[in-house]
Parts: C-alpha cells; structure tokens; sequence
C-alpha cells in the first residue's frame, strides 16, 4: 500500500475503505513493525473508541493507540504497540481484556486495560484489511473487514477462524466490504456494509444474513437503541431506520451530504452521529429526527463516544477532541 494514501485515509473511515479497496495487494508483504511512543501522539487520528471499565481507549494511525482516565480530559499513549499501521477498531469485553484491528489482518490484544498490547494475527502476504471488532465476552468475538472477510474466536483470540460467507442475492460471491459492527440487546450483531446493505448474526458472527435496505450507496456504521431500533449511516449524509430488526427500513432525512462515519447511543432515545466536514447529528427521538450541526473548525469527525455529565467525546483525524 502507498504511503501517499494513508493521509486521505485518515479524514473518513469510508475513504480508508476506498484506499484499501484499491489498493490492496499491490505491495509486497512487509515486516510488522511497533508503533513509536512520541510526545506528539495525541495529534495522531483515531478511527475509532471503546471503553474499559472507567478508562476510554482510541486506536488510530501509525499504531497509536491513546487511554484516558478522566473522560477524555487528558490522553496518555499507550506503552507497548506491536504494529505501526492503521487501526480501524477497538472492542473491550470487560475493564482489562480488550481487541484492536487494522490493516495488514491486524488483531491486538491487551490484558492491561490499554496500557500494552500483544499480535493474536496478521496477514501481511494479502493485507485484507480488517476495519472493526466486536467481543460478547473475554472467549468470545467476531472481527470483520476487506472482501467478506469474517473472522470467528471463541478462544479469547487465540485462534481465529475465518467464516465464508454466501453470496447476497442476485451477486456470484461475497464481496462486500464490511466496514462496521454493533450489536443490540438480544445479542445479535450486525454489520455495516457496501451496497446498501446490513448483514445480521444470531451466532455470534459465525452464520449471517443479509438485510437489504434499499439504498445503494456505503453504510459505515450502524447502532442499536434500547428498544431494539436500528440505524445504519454512510455516504453523503445517508442514514436508514428500522423498527423490525431490519426486515424494513426507512430513510431519515439528515440535511446534509456530509458522510456519516459513526453513531451513538445516550440513554433510551438520544443519539448522536458524526462526521465528514465537522458534521454533528442529534436526535432526541430514537432517530426518528434528526438535527445537523457543523463545527467551525469542520475537522472531519471519524468516532465519538458518551462521557460524564452528558457530554461527547469526538474523535477526528486530528486526534481526540476534549468534551
């Protein structure tokens, strides 16, 4: 992969995803390397956050990956990385034991909260990248990215298995990018995906079904309310709705073309999404409406996260922004 794209990669995660699309398996297999600890790591981007307990922890570019103690106030990086590449996701199934992935097939694991991280996998000859993680508990968990590429542990990450996946309707093979995953409360996980589409597992990730929408166009996340609503947003401001655990779906007026590059639940029925151009989304109705917001800076926005007293962590190509 040239270099000379990883500086575009880092405004959205959907042109992180096109980067790799085009890009992957052009270079030859190259040698992991760690991530450098810098003073300036903070100013790296960060594509996506999780928490740990009480501690938030970001994953990003060169490898970086940051941990704070105080609601994202302050941000330390972590001690010990074994990969100097992107990161795409980050998952945590209780305060300690938590999963990072990126390209390369990169999977991290830390059993120290954030602090370091060790290699579970990595596919360097095929770079199929892997753009996010999800863990139901410390055995179990599912990652997913480049082509349909799924991949299944029920070991803690010790071995991973990958899960062929069958064609959607009308297609010969399986070869969407996945590019998102989030779960409701009856455990089933779900992925953002191209093409429209929003694939749903009740196993875990090792079987899937595939949820059209009735768009065309790239969903890059996707979140789940309490009372079991569904929402995917992607490209030029797109974001759809579901009541009925996505047999259908409805589209939701934003007001911008600004691309959605991630959502989040506060409470029963406010959410908020984020993304290109500084876009701000706010509903205070389970999605039904939603109200658009640029920051002045317009950084492009690319996570967020709900922290102590009702406020939102924003993350961008820039690094975290303090609530």
């Amino acid at each position: 992969m040239k270099k000379t794209k990883w500086g575009v990669a880092l405004a959205t995660v959907a042109v992180v995803a096109a980067a790799v699309a085009q890009g992957a398996g052009e270079a030859p297999a190259a040698e992991l390397k760690p991530a450098l600890v810098v003073s300036h790591a903070v100013q790296a981007g960060q594509l996506a956050v999780a928490r740990a307990g009480k501690r938030l922890v970001s994953v990003g570019d060169h490898g970086v990956i940051l941990t704070s103690d105080d609601e994202g106030q302050h941000w330390k990086q972590a001690d010990q990385v074994p990969f100097d590449g992107l990161l795409n996701g980050v998952s945590f199934a209780d305060e300690q034991h938590g999963w990072a992935v990126g390209h390369a097939g990169v999977i991290l694991h830390t059993a120290d909260a954030g602090r370091t991280w060790t290699l579970q996998r990595s596919d360097t000859a095929t770079d199929r990248p892997l753009f996010a993680v999800q863990f139901f508990d410390a055995e179990h968990g599912v990652a997913v990215g480049l082509w349909s590429l799924v991949l299944v542990t029920e070991d803690g990450g010790k071995t991973w298995a990958e899960q062929k996946l069958a064609p959607p309707e009308g297609a010969r093979k399986a070869d969407l990018n996945l590019l998102g995953l989030f779960t409701n409360a009856k455990g089933e996980v779900f992925a953002a995906a191209e093409r429209g589409t929003v694939l749903r597992s009740a196993d875990r990730g090792h079987t899937w079904t595939y949820l059209p929408t009735g768009y065309t166009g790239s969903f890059w996340c996707g979140v789940a309310l309490p009372d079991g609503t569904l929402l995917a947003g992607g490209l030029r401001g797109s974001l759809f709705r579901s009541e009925d655990d996505g047999s259908t779906w409805q589209r939701i007026e934003t007001r911008t073309t600004s691309s959605i590059t991630a959502l989040a639940v506060h409470g029963e029925q406010h959410v908020t999404g984020v993304g290109a151009d500084g876009l701000v989304l706010q509903s205070n109705d389970g999605g039904r409406t939603f109200a658009p917001q640029v920051r002045d800076d317009r950084r492009p926005l690319t996570a967020l996260a709900p922290v102590a007293g009702q406020k939102t962590l924003l993350l961008s190509r820039g690094g975290p922004l303090a609530p």
